[in-house]
């Protein structure tokens, strides 16, 4: 599990980038938190840098879409979704649910 920030650090429209061998981008989409792979599969992008629309992110290199509740993307040129990840709130901090693997930053 790793720890993003506090929710008070995450307002809604903004998202946060958790470093680490596969980065993770978190998202508060109007007050719904979201976590997905933070590079596009189109070109190397940190989606966190992206726009959000909704439920989905616009990567800031090419416009690539991708829905922050699948990973799927929804237009070109992104072909290839984004891992999806759980989001937990525990006292008032944002945890991302990802392999142990992965938490090292």
């Amino acid at each position: 599990m790793l720890r993003a920030c506090s929710v008070d650090e995450l307002p809604p429209g903004e998202s946060v980038r958790i470093a680490g061998p596969e980065p993770i981008a978190v998202f508060n989409a109007d007050g719904e938190l979201y976590a997905i792979g933070d590079t596009c599969t189109h070109q190397d992008a940190s989606l966190a840098d992206g726009w959000l629309e909704g439920c989905f992110v616009e990567c800031p290199l090419h416009a690539a879409l991708f829905d922050l509740r699948t990973g799927l993307p929804s237009c070109l040129p992104a072909k290839q979704p984004v891992r999806t990840y759980q989001v937990q709130v525990d006292e008032g901090v944002i945890y991302v649910l990802a392999d142990a693997a992965e938490d090292a930053a």
